[in-house]
Parts: C-alpha cells; structure tokens; sequence
C-alpha cells in the first residue's frame, strides 16, 4: 500500500474506535468482539479497550451474566482465551443467536478492530479477519446472516474470513459506523476508476488512430499506382472522387471523408478497398 493509502487505513480504524456507542448492550456486545488477550500498537484501541473494560465493570445490565472479573471472555458460538496485553473487562456472555442487530454490528466492529485488517493496493480492496480455525466458519455464518457473505479458509493453521469486493467491504464499514474515512475510500476509489476508464478510451482512441493512419499510408500508395499507370482515370467516378478526397484529406477518417463527399460510410469504405484491391493486383484489368 502507498503512504497514503495506510494512513486511510488508520484513520479509519481510528474513527472506528472513536465510536462511543449510546446503548449498554452495545458497549457489552463490543467489548466482547475485542475479545481477551489483545495486543494492538494503535493507540486508539487500546484506549477504546480500556473504556469499554471499565465501563462494563461498572455496570449491571439486565440479561448479561456476569463472571469472575478480568479472567476470561466467553463468546457463545465463538471463541475462549485468556487476558492479554490489555486488561479484559469482567466476563460476559454474548448471544449472537438473539441479539439484536445493532448488538451485532457493535461485536462485528469490536472483531474487526480486534482480528480485522483492511489492505488497500492499485484500486482494489482487501479485508480479512484471522482468527481461529474454529472461529472462521462461525464468524462466516454470522456475517451470511446479516447478508455480507464472506469466504474463509483455514491458512497455516489460522482461519482467515475473507472479502475481496469493495462494494461488500463498503457496505460493512458502513454498517459498523465508519463515516468521513469510507467516504473518502470509496472517493479514491471513484477516481482511480474514472482515470482507469480514461487511460482505457485514450489507449483505444490511439490504437484507432494508429490504424487508420496505417490505413491511409496503404490508401495514398495504392492511389499513387493507379495514377502512375493511368488506371485511376478508368475508375467510377465514385471511386475516382474518393480517391482525390483521400489525397486532398489524408488525415480524414472513413466518416469524415463520407460526410465530405455527402456519401455513405460503407460506400467510401468499398471504394477505398477497390483502390487497395487494383493497385496490389497490377494484371486485373480496370473497371470500364
């Protein structure tokens, strides 16, 4: 990725882990997604995983089990470790199966940060969690559910859950509560397809060029050689006076000469190609 490509990147995950969510359950169900035992250099999660550990820890909210503080996290469906680098609030218990989605989101936000990473290169968008090998195919499932299917795969020994589509990341960075820093992704993104599709017509409309002057080489040669032997005098009148717009206009394009001489495309087309077809063939006898 350039420079400026992982700076997005963290500037994305920093709006991220800025989120402060309103609802209890919410801030359960991502401190829950950050998981234990985690181990960040950004600053930002760090304080994110800091925050939600105490404020989970000092609240009792009705329908979350509480458990020995700072132990362990137990994610039902999803994955058991013990506390890292960054102290684990007090252990809860999250029910992906009936939780609302506003819960879910806030664990995916929590996981993404957590195990996620985003890579960005040449216009393309990569984003993959790595997890367990247990974890990827319940991670998979869940996602499919909220319709952002995703695939996975178990990858020296660590289950990798996969997109590759910018339209699917789009959609759940969005979902999870990125703003200004999507907006911008998705206005590189914009701009790196209109300069790819502008690269695209230019390269076509030169290779078109390229022909038609080739072309036009062929056509003045072969106008050359019939007049030379005094064959171009014997032509139809139609090819005759194609062949002076041709010589008078060599730059002209087949349309061009065809609005010039308020004729068809095909016509002058045709009479272009008999011009080439008697000059390579000196022994047909000319047109009467």
């Amino acid at each position: 990725m350039s420079a400026s490509d992982r700076d997005l990147v963290a500037a994305l995950r920093a709006e991220l882990a800025a989120i402060d969510p309103q609802r209890a359950c919410d801030r359960t169900a991502e401190s829950v997604g950050l998981g234990p035992g985690l181990a960040t250099r950004e600053a930002s999660i760090a304080r994110l995983a800091v925050r939600l550990g105490r404020e989970t820890e000092a609240e009792v909210r009705p329908g979350i089990r509480r458990r020995a503080k700072h132990v362990r996290i137990v994610d039902v469906g999803g994955r058991d470790g013990r506390a890292g680098s960054v102290a684990a609030p007090p252990t809860v218990a999250f029910d992906w199966s009936v939780a609302a989605d506003h819960c879910r989101l806030a664990w995916l936000r929590g996981r993404f940060l957590a195990r996620g990473s985003l890579s960005l290169s040449a216009g393309r968008a990569h984003l993959e969690f790595v997890v367990t090998p247990a974890e990827a195919s319940v991670l998979a499932t869940r996602l499919a559910e909220l319709h952002l299917a995703a695939a996975w795969r178990v990858r020296r020994g660590r289950g990798v859950v996969t997109w590759k589509n910018a339209e699917t990341i789009g959609t759940f960075l969005r979902r999870i509560g990125a703003g200004s820093a999507i907006l911008e992704l998705e206005a590189r993104q914009v701009s790196r397809a209109l300069r790819g599709e502008l690269n695209r017509v230019i390269n076509a409309e030169s290779a078109n060029l390229q022909r038609a002057v080739v072309a036009a080489g062929r056509q003045l040669a072969a106008i050359g050689r019939l007049e030379a032997d005094g064959r171009l005098a014997e032509l139809p009148p139609v090819i005759r006076l194609t062949a002076v717009a041709r010589r008078t206009t060599p730059e002209a394009t087949l349309a061009e000469l065809s609005e010039h001489l308020l004729l068809h495309r095909s016509t002058v087309q045709r009479a272009l190609a008999r011009i080439e077809e008697l000059a390579a063939d000196q022994e047909r006898p000319a047109l009467a």
